[in-house]
Formats: structure tokens, C-alpha cells, sequence
């Protein structure tokens, strides 16, 4: 039997023939050669470049894409068998990960090539390569001795099983929930294609009437929409509570399961020597310490508290005209949309629309290569789904230098959020050049009653948002992985291309490309533009303090000594909101329990690095708009193809061979300023 798993590196995987019977033996005969060929690098008597960083890779780049493909895989269509193979070898990759960084004599080895006279002459990607090896070694624990090395083993191997465990009690609790409405005038309001796809869902099942669920699709519109106030009361507490002591299976809580992460990740720092996990993660961000982090956020909630408390009062007296006397969270999103209709007159429906998801995907590829000169062509290529399309993009000498999978709706079985990943980067080696393959995961309604997908403006700049990540990872000209984005670019900038790509989705000149209505192929008429651009700030006051609360959340609880109990995590967040939130929830809310950016994925004493990457993002963007051209109707055309180019070779391509604060003066010519956020956010005084 072929196993896809273990298809050479410079041939792209047959993602329908993986199998989850293939993964255990293909990791493990993967895992033994990597091990063998680790071990022959350590032992060379004299390291030489060629010698051990390129043969390193060699020996380790199949095991990674394939954990890679296999973690990708349980995220996207997970299934028992599935899960049951990644458990399996967990364990198996986590202890190869920490032997590996531990491995003394591999770290001599970058050590003598850090010494060597040859480093001088060495290019500033191979300088980088070396620097932060040292680096990662030294975080990996390589200076620990006897028991506390045992235990860091331990502690890795924890936190992995742990983290597995968060995701799959989220996506397991929120699959398990549903409800069956068979009595229409109960989802008055919602809209007639959300509807479609309620009883296009209960049909499936065999089931009279209509079927909500907690996916985004499912529960935003309900939230949004319902006139059935308690429908949105069952809908907020289902959602509140998932994978919690509040829901309604207690095997899938995941109190205990954060009490660990906390414990664990407390544990990892102390041996390193760090007072706190957050330290111990600073070290490889742009921001200097944790309490410099926290003033930033306190700063930011200082300036934004003031216009949350204005969002907060308007909201809640709009509420009263809709015979709401008792503002409650379960009605925010549905006054909020009731207001928003009635200030600007249009709604997120009606916008809706003109947003089909074939034009929005041809406008976004449009944008690409305007501002960076790149072909985003489809292809046929094998895929996990039916619903998975791919692509090869190409520069402008028509050059092929990567693949884009694209996954846009939300199913049973894929976690919910969106974000990308990338199954294999950019590497040049003496046979060739190994092109970069990037996913782009979002969930969004599927097709209904044969017409396109519609996409909320929401939508479409999650997917600007995502295209951002993806592009950092294509269009680097980096030739060596470990200095690629994704490896190397600091997490607190990681978010810079991303947030800067979703304010080309404010432009109407870009909008006209991205827009084709449902029925009449019409683009978005200018006059309903304006007034998704007069209400582009509204509640952004609330907004920011929002992010804010998840941000100083994370931070503090990561900022600790050891592990917290359940009680004072959740005090943490009660103490957090006090400060800086203007909507509080009810004592039963347990937001934490489904935070899976902190305890499933990386971004545990680094939420912040939303709002700090948003300062680069939108200072960035403002040489766009220092470059616009001024049209006839009054609106302006950013997409200037010399500033797209600038960036793209100084931001795009350079990935992590350089701090990113310098990628960012490189582009700027001076460093970031916070007030074109603000600006942008609509909490300052000046405008452009």
C-alpha cells in the first residue's frame, strides 16, 4: 500500500487517498529516520553549513509536513479515526520536538558555526538561520540537566495532550448542540436564505421544520436577526457555556483542562528561568516585556473607554424603543443591527447580496495583483473535501512560485474561526526550488437553493484578513525555512499583513470588483457604499475595549508564578472587565472555556499582539493612502502598484530574515505611530 503521507517533499500530497490508518506508520518511519540522520549531524567531527543546516532539514522537513497535514486534517474534517491517529502520535512528535531542541550535540554543532570565520561570509539569511537556532535552543530547555530536563520532557508532552484535548471538547460540545424549530413565526426576522439553510439542515437529518446550531453561519444570524427574544437567550447561554461546567455534558469541560495549560506553562518557565510564562514568550516578540504590554492595552482602553460608554448608552436607549427595558448581552447584536439600519438605512442582509462568493474570490485575486503582481490561477489538484479549491499562484515573469488551498464553509466536523497554515515553505536546495502550499480555512454559509454563496462585508474581510497570512507565506523570496514568516517573523507582528489587507475592503474602487448582486450581476451601488462607510465606526468604541478585555485577560493570567485554580481564572476576567468593558455577561458565562486562540493554539501570553500588530497595520496602510488617487465621485483609489510593490519586497518577501521593526522602517522610512488606528477606528480627533 502507497502511503501519501510519505510522498517526497518536492511532490504535492494526494490529500483524498490519506487515510487515517496511514498516519501511524507514516509518522513513526519518519520519526526513526529523522532521529538517525539528527544523530550522524551531532557526531560530525568538523559542522560546516552544507553539513548540518541543509542536512538537518532534509532529515526532518517529510516528518514535519506530514504532522502538519495530519494536524490539518483533524481541524478540518475530523472523525474518530482520525482523532484516534493523532492521539496515537502525539506523544511519539512532542518527545522527538523536545529531544531534538535538547540535543546537545546538535547545538554544538550551530555553536562551532556561530564561532567559525566562515559566519562572516556567510548571507544575512544564513546569519539569521544560525542566530535564532541558538536562540530556540536555549528556550528549548538545552541547558537543563538531570531531573529538570526529564521533567521539561514531561511538561512538553502535557501541554501537547492538553491543547488536543481544549480543541476537541470545543468542537465536540458545539457539535453536540443543536435545536429542532418546527413552528416558523419563531424565527421571525431571520433572513429567507438563513432560513433555506436551517431546513436544508433539518431535511438532511430527516427532520420536520428548521435546525440552528452553534456555528457561525447557524448562531450569528439568530443573534443578529430573531425577533424571538428567547431564542437568542437559549442561543447566547448554549454558546457562553460550550465545553464548560455550564453545559450540559461535564466530560467535555475544560476547567481542568486550563488549569493544567496554566500549571504547565508556569512550570516550563520557572526552569528556564523566567518569573512567568508571559516572559518566557516575550522573548521572541517585539515587545519587551509583559508589563510594557500591559500598559499598551491600558493605554488603548483608556483612549476607547469614552467612546465604548457613548456606543454602550446609545445602544441600550435604542433599546427601549424596541420594547427592550432590560438590556441584556443576548440583545446586543440585535439592537445593534436594528440601530444600524435605522442610522444608515441598509442592513448586513441587504449588503449581503452583492457579495457573492465567486466575485468577492475574483476581485480579492484582482487586488493581489495590482499591488503585488502576482497570478492567482485555479488548478485541479487532489483535496481533503469537494468543497476545497485550488490554486498556483505566478509572478510577474509567470514564474509558478506556489499553491493555495482555498476551504470556505463551515461543515460538522471543522473547527470554527478561520486562519491559515502552511503544509510546506519555500526552501532552495542544490536539486531545486520547493514551492511554498498555504491553507486558507474560513467558515462561511455554504451555497443555497443553486445559487452562490453570499458573504456578509464581515465575511469578506475575514477573507482579505486570512489572503494576507496566506501572501506572507507565498510571496516570500526567503530561500531558507527556518527564516521563513511563519517560523520567524515575531508573533506581535504576524498579524501586520493580514489586518493591513481587510482596510482595502473600505475602498470603493476595490469594492466595485469584489461585488456582483445575486440576481442582477449589479456592483454595489455607490450610495449603499456610503453608507456601509459612514457606519464602518459604529460601536468601535465597544469593539476595541473587547479586544482589549481578551487581551489583558490572557497576559495576566499568563503573567503568573504558577497555575491559577478555575475560581481565579475566572476572577482574573471578572477583575479585567471591571477595568476596561462597558457590556458585563452574567455570572454563568464562561468565555474562557472556548478561548481556543490561548489553549489550543499559539497565542497564549500573546492575544495582544492583535491590537500591536493593528498599530503597524494601519500606519502601514496610511502610505497608501498618503498615495491614493482622488476619483470623481469622491472616493479614492489606494491600490497604488508602487507603494504594493515596496511592500510586498519589504514586508512580504523579506519573512523573518530581519526583525520585523526593521521590515517596517525599511517600508515606512520611520517607526510605527498609533494614530492612524485611531483614526481609523474613529477615536481621534484628525482625518485623512
Amino acid at each position: 500500500m502507497t502511503n501519501p503521507l510519505l510522498a517526497p517533499i518536492d511532490q504535492l500530497i494526494d490529500y483524498a487517498a490519506i487515510e487515517a490508518a496511514h498516519i501511524e506508520p507514516a509518522i513513526k518511519q519518519l520519526l526513526a529516520q529523522a532521529r538517525s540522520a539528527v544523530d550522524t549531524i551531532a557526531s560530525q567531527s568538523t559542522a560546516t553549513w552544507e553539513s548540518t543546516v541543509p542536512t538537518l532539514h532534509d532529515a526532518t522537513e517529510q516528518l514535519w509536513r506530514a504532522w502538519t497535514i495530519v494536524g490539518h486534517l483533524n481541524s478540518v474534517i475530523n472523525s474518530p479515526e482520525l482523532r484516534e491517529a493523532k492521539t496515537q502520535c502525539l506523544p511519539l512528535i512532542t518527545e522527538f520536538s523536545t529531544w531534538l531542541g535538547q540535543h546537545h550535540g546538535l547545538y554544538q554543532q550551530y555553536v562551532s558555526l556561530a564561532q567559525a570565520p566562515a559566519f562572516a561570509n556567510y548571507n544575512a539569511e544564513q546569519k539569521r538561520t544560525i542566530e535564532l537556532a541558538l536562540r530556540d535552543f536555549r528556550l528549548g530547555g538545552v541547558e537543563l540537566q538531570g531531573q529538570d530536563r526529564v521533567r521539561y520532557g514531561e511538561i512538553s508532552e502535557q501541554q501537547a495532550l492538553c491543547s488536543q484535548r481544549f480543541s476537541e471538547n470545543v468542537l465536540d460540545s458545539m457539535d453536540q448542540w443543536s435545536l429542532y424549530i418546527t413552528d416558523i413565526d419563531q424565527l421571525s426576522g431571520i433572513p429567507a436564505d438563513v432560513l433555506s439553510a436551517f431546513a436544508e439542515a433539518a431535511a438532511a437529518e430527516q427532520k420536520e421544520g428548521w435546525k440552528i446550531t452553534l456555528k457561525m453561519p447557524s448562531y450569528l444570524p439568530v443573534m443578529q436577526y430573531a425577533d424571538n427574544r428567547e431564542l437568542r437567550h437559549t442561543l447566547y447561554k448554549a454558546y457562553a457555556t460550550i465545553a464548560s461546567d455550564q453545559a450540559e455534558k461535564p466530560e467535555l469541560d475544560n476547567s481542568r483542562v486550563i488549569e493544567d495549560l496554566l500549571a504547565l506553562r508556569a512550570e516550563e518557565a520557572q526552569l528556564l528561568g523566567y518569573n512567568s510564562f508571559a516572559e518566557l514568550r516575550l522573548e521572541t516578540r517585539m515587545a519587551d516585556s509583559a508589563d510594557e504590554v500591559i500598559r499598551f492595552l491600558h493605554d488603548l482602553a483608556q483612549r476607547a473607554l469614552p467612546f465604548a460608554r457613548q456606543d454602550l448608552n446609545q445602544l441600550t436607549a435604542y433599546a427601549q424603543t424596541l420594547g427592550i427595558t432590560s438590556f441584556q448581552p443576548w440583545d446586543a447584536a440585535y439592537v445593534s443591527e436594528k440601530l444600524r439600519q435605522a442610522q444608515y438605512n441598509y442592513s448586513e442582509d441587504e449588503v449581503k447580496q452583492y457579495f457573492t462568493e465567486p466575485q468577492v474570490l475574483t476581485g480579492l485575486f484582482d487586488v493581489a495583483q495590482t499591488l503585488f503582481d502576482v497570478r492567482i490561477q485555479a488548478t485541479t489538484l487532489s483535496t481533503w473535501h469537494p468543497d476545497v479549491r485550488a490554486y498556483e499562484v505566478f509572478n510577474a515573469h509567470d514564474q509558478r512560485i506556489g499553491y493555495l488551498y482555498i476551504d470556505l464553509y463551515a461543515r460538522a466536523g471543522k473547527q470554527g474561526g478561520a486562519w491559515v497554515n502552511s503544509e510546506r515553505s519555500r526552501r532552495r536546495t542544490a536539486t531545486g526550488l520547493h514551492l511554498p502550499v498555504t491553507y486558507l480555512i474560513c467558515n462561511f454559509s455554504s451555497p443555497q437553493d443553486g445559487k452562490p454563496a453570499l458573504l456578509t462585508h464581515d465575511d469578506v474581510i475575514t477573507l482579505f484578513h486570512e489572503s494576507g497570512h496566506a501572501l506572507h507565506n507565498l510571496l516570500s523570496t526567503v530561500d531558507e525555512p527556518d527564516v521563513s514568516a511563519f517560523a520567524a517573523v515575531e508573533w506581535d507582528a504576524i498579524e501586520l499583513p493580514s489586518q493591513f489587507m481587510e482596510n482595502f475592503c473600505w475602498e470603493y474602487p476595490v469594492l466595485t470588483t469584489l461585488s456582483s448582486h445575486v440576481n442582477t450581476q449589479e456592483p454595489l451601488p455607490f450610495d449603499l457604499y456610503q453608507k456601509l462607510l459612514a457606519a464602518k465606526n459604529f460601536q468601535s468604541g465597544m469593539q476595541m475595549v473587547r479586544q482589549v478585555e481578551f487581551a489583558l485577560f490572557d497576559m495576566l493570567v499568563h503573567h503568573q508564578k504558577q497555575g491559577l485554580a478555575i475560581s481565579e481564572v475566572l476572577a482574573t476576567l471578572d477583575q479585567v472587565r471591571k477595568e476596561v468593558a462597558v457590556i458585563l455577561p452574567p455570572e454563568w458565562h464562561r468565555f474562557p472555556h472556548a478561548f481556543s486562540h490561548l489553549f489550543a493554539g499559539g497565542y497564549g501570553a500573546g492575544y495582544y499582539s492583535y491590537k500591536w500588530a493593528e498599530v503597524l497595520s494601519a500606519d502601514a496602510y496610511a502610505a497608501f493612502e498618503e498615495n491614493a488617487d482622488l476619483l470623481e465621485d469622491g472616493s479614492r483609489n489606494t491600490l497604488d502598484a508602487v507603494t504594493g510593490r515596496l511592500f510586498r519586497d519589504e514586508v512580504l518577501a523579506i519573512g523573518g530574515v530581519r526583525p520585523a521593526a526593521e521590515s517596517f522602517y525599511a517600508f515606512r522610512g520611520r517607526q510605527p505611530s498609533p494614530e492612524a488606528l485611531l483614526r481609523h477606528s474613529g477615536l481621534a480627533e484628525t482625518t485623512v
